[in-house]
């Protein structure tokens, strides 16, 4: 113990890679004093409900670990827990304290979000992509540092390739995934990068999409919203119905597969034209019918046997 702090001793090692084995020290700081990152709070992230949701539901126990925070305040890891105690009205946190430049601070943030339980590939690369102007210019500063002016073109390429492995190896992604979030932050409405943010598409699919005009973007879009939507409400209305499926005949009629194509083939307007299909995860070999489009086809059966 130490000037009321508690030193923590462990031997300094890589701080890219192992900041809970970083010198530090344990110390209580009022929430006023701690801050975001400042490429964090530029990219305005914020902490996900669910995640919000998860560390509240642990009560006092969220509070047991420590925040890792820089010595100016900026906090490495723990944004959950700052939100949550601010919302509490907490008044004090206890951090662990560390010696790291921002740069350092930011590579330290972005590793700890490689959990599980972390942040989304798309918003890491956002996070790394703020440390790629840092590599770029040490890349310079060796090329004036060595003279390197011969083939200097080829020295550029060289650096642009070692900058975008060092994004994807900060990421914990592949360097194919850096390239397309750098062409969809050129290329992707402001509506997909949303949905990017929230994890609600993969950076593959965006960037398939990124090709067309903004607008037909959009509407890709809000058909995959909507399919996905209809999979969803499919999944639980099968597993409803499987759940309570007995031995019990529901209704003695029944089609075969030959008698519900006609039935299909000969449905009249509007009823064609209304009828939505969506594949679904389920087992076994069957068709689905709602409630609705029973009944119509039993109408249409019992029309076709007494004409």
């Amino acid at each position: 113990m130490k000037g009321g702090r508690q030193i923590l001793t462990n031997r300094p090692s890589d701080i890219e890679m192992e900041p809970d084995k970083i010198l530090g020290q344990l110390v209580t700081r009022r929430l006023h004093e701690l801050r975001q990152h400042p490429s964090y709070a530029r990219l305005g992230l914020t902490v996900p409900i669910s995640k919000l949701s998860a560390v509240a539901s642990r009560g006092d126990l969220a509070y047991m670990e420590p925040l890792t925070i820089t010595k100016h305040g900026i906090i490495v890891d723990g944004y959950a827990r700052l939100e949550l105690a601010r919302q509490q009205n907490r008044s004090t946190l206890s951090c662990i304290e560390i010696e790291l430049t921002e740069e350092e601070a930011l590579r330290c943030l972005i590793q700890r979000q490689c959990r599980s339980n972390g942040m989304n590939d798309f918003l890491r690369i956002l996070l790394a992509l703020e440390l790629e102007p840092g590599l770029k210019a040490k890349a310079e500063s060796n090329q004036r540092f060595g003279g390197q002016n011969k083939g200097s073109a080829k020295l550029a390429e060289a650096e642009r390739v070692n900058s975008l492995k060092q994004v994807a190896d900060d990421a914990g992604v592949s360097m194919g995934n850096v390239s397309k979030v750098k062409h969809l932050l050129r290329k992707a409405d402001l509506e997909i990068l949303q949905a990017l943010r929230n994890g609600e598409i993969r950076i593959h699919r965006a960037w398939l999409w990124s090709t067309k005009a903004a607008d037909d973007q959009c509407e890709e879009l809000r058909l995959y919203r909507i399919e996905k939507g209809a999979k969803k409400t499919a999944r639980t209305l099968v597993s409803r119905q499987l759940a309570e499926i007995s031995p019990r005949v529901v209704d003695p009629r029944s089609f075969t597969a030959v008698d519900l194509t006609k039935l299909v083939r000969h449905l009249s307007s509007p009823e064609s034209s209304t009828i939505v299909m969506a594949l679904i995860d389920a087992p076994g070999k069957g068709i689905f019918l709602t409630e609705e489009l029973f009944r119509v086809l039993k109408a249409q059966q019992e029309s076709t046997l007494t004409c």
